[in-house]
């Protein structure tokens, strides 16, 4: 597994900064975001240092999710919540802050938890033919 001796949550797999861990196998490790936005707000993480979504092999994509509905299941059975956000942020105008991929659980309970993850849609913004250009744009670059 390659390991970058700067990264905060390399560090924390490797237990060289304390974290609050959840859940911990060959290729992931999880454990509670510090700033807890709702009570159970967990972080899974591959031991392989990537990045980003962009860097990610399709193997550590694979492995990682695999293990988002276990962490999910565990945190519903211990707090009960209504909802749960799945989220990953890929780049600093994305609100990334840590170089390493990760994935947020995080517990929803009420509409006054601290977290708000509405937007604003632009579905009467294009035309068929500009969404059909747009999907095109994407699936020829594959």
């Amino acid at each position: 597994m390659t390991h970058d001796p700067n990264c905060i949550f390399c560090k924390i797999i490797d237990g060289e900064i304390p974290s609050a861990k959840v859940y911990e196998d060959d290729d992931v490790f999880a454990f509670l975001d510090i700033s807890q936005v709702t009570k159970g707000h967990t972080l899974i993480v591959p031991k392989t240092h990537v990045k980003n979504i962009y860097e990610t092999k399709e193997e550590v994509a694979s492995t990682l999710f695999a293990r988002v509905p276990k962490v999910a299941r565990a945190i519903e059975k211990a707090f009960n919540p209504v909802g749960m956000n799945v989220l990953s942020n890929t780049g600093e105008f994305a609100g990334q802050s840590v170089f390493h991929l990760h994935i947020h659980l995080i517990p929803r309970y009420d509409e006054s938890d601290g977290y708000d993850a509405k937007w604003v849609t632009h579905s009467d913004d294009y035309t068929s033919d500009e969404r059909s250009a747009v999907a095109q744009a994407i699936s020829e670059n594959f």
